[in-house]
C-alpha cells in the first residue's frame, strides 16, 4: 500500500458506509461520503423517509465537492428511540446528533418535513448554520400546511391498489412525464444493493404525521430573523405541501432565492435532477 493509505475518497451515495453515534442516549444512524474537512452538508430527509430515501442523482454531485452527511431521526430506520411529537423535538433531536459527531457549523440540505425541521434547527441555533437549502417545503403554520394527512393517506391508497410506491403520486404529477420521472425516482433509490435501511413503523410514520399537522396548525415562526443565504426550490404543482408556500418562504427570508420547476409536483428537484443538482452545488460552494 506504500505510505498513503488513506481511504479513497467515496462520492457515490450507494457506497457510503453506515454508521451510528450516540447521543443522549439515542443511537442515530448516518452515512458520509465526500472529501472530509471543512463545514458538512447535513441532509434533512421527508416524511417516513430512512437513509434510503435520498436521491443518489442529488446527493453524488454534492458530495464531489463536499462532505456529506445524511442520518435517520430519531425512531425511524436504524436509529433507536420514538419519533417525537413536534418538529421542534425532531430539530432539538438533529442538534444533538450534529453537535454529538463534534460540528459547530453545517450547511443544511433539506426536502419536505426536514425542510420544516431545519427552519426549527435555524431559529433555536442561529450561529450552527451556514447556509440553508430548503425544498418541497413550506413555512410554520403555512396554509393548508395541515391538510399533508389527507393527501398522504389517499396516495398511499391510490398507490396500494396500484402496486406502485406511494411517492409515484405523491411526489410527481400523473401525467406521462411524471409517471416516467417518478418510476426513474423510484429506480433509482434502489441503485444501493448492500447494507440497507429499515423500513419506517407505522406508528413511527403516524407520529411523524401528526408533527407536520401541529407544525402546520401553529403560529408562525419569524422568518425574519433567518439571515443566512438560502436556496428554495419546488415544483409547481406540489400537493402535498402547496408550492405558494415555497413562495411565501422566499417572502419571508429576505434575499433568499427561488427555483421553481414547471410541470412538476412534490419532488420537482428529483424530476428536474440535471437542472437543480448543479444550482445546488453552486450554492454550496460558491
Amino acid at each position: 500500500m506504500g505510505s498513503s493509505s488513506q481511504d479513497p475518497t467515496i462520492t457515490s451515495y450507494a457506497q457510503a458506509p453506515a454508521k451510528t453515534i450516540t447521543a443522549r442516549g439515542v443511537t442515530y444512524a448516518y452515512r458520509e461520503l465526500g472529501p472530509k474537512g471543512g463545514v458538512p452538508v447535513v441532509f434533512f430527509v421527508h416524511l417516513a423517509a430512512t437513509l434510503d430515501n435520498w436521491d443518489p442523482r442529488i446527493v453524488d454531485p454534492i458530495a464531489q465537492h463536499r462532505h456529506v452527511i445524511t442520518f435517520d431521526q430519531r425512531g425511524v430506520g436504524a436509529s433507536t428511540g420514538k419519533v417525537p411529537g413536534t418538529i421542534e423535538a425532531a430539530a432539538d433531536d438533529a442538534y444533538d446528533f450534529i453537535t454529538a459527531l463534534g460540528y459547530d457549523s453545517i450547511d443544511v440540505f433539506s426536502f419536505s418535513m426536514g425542510g420544516m425541521i431545519a427552519q426549527d434547527l435555524v431559529i433555536k441555533h442561529p450561529n450552527l448554520v451556514r447556509k440553508l437549502i430548503l425544498t418541497g417545503t413550506g413555512p410554520r403554520g403555512g396554509k393548508d400546511m395541515d391538510k399533508v394527512a389527507r393527501t398522504t393517506y389517499w396516495d398511499i391508497l391510490r398507490a396500494t391498489l396500484t402496486r406502485s410506491d406511494p411517492k409515484e403520486f405523491l411526489f410527481f404529477n400523473r401525467d406521462a412525464e411524471g409517471k416516467r420521472a417518478g418510476k426513474a425516482f423510484v429506480a433509482r433509490l434502489a441503485e444501493r444493493t448492500a447494507d440497507r435501511d429499515k423500513r419506517i413503523g407505522t406508528k413511527a410514520f403516524q407520529a411523524q404525521l401528526k408533527a407536520i399537522q401541529r407544525f402546520g396548525r401553529s403560529a408562525s415562526s419569524d422568518l425574519s430573523v433567518v439571515t443566512q443565504p438560502t436556496l428554495i426550490a419546488n415544483g409547481d404543482n406540489d400537493r402535498m405541501v402547496p408550492s405558494i408556500l415555497s413562495k411565501d418562504l422566499q417572502h419571508r427570508i429576505a434575499g433568499s432565492d427561488l427555483v421553481i420547476y414547471p410541470n412538476s409536483g412534490h419532488g420537482g428537484i428529483f424530476q428536474f435532477h440535471e437542472q437543480f443538482a448543479p444550482i445546488a452545488v453552486k450554492f454550496l460552494t460558491e
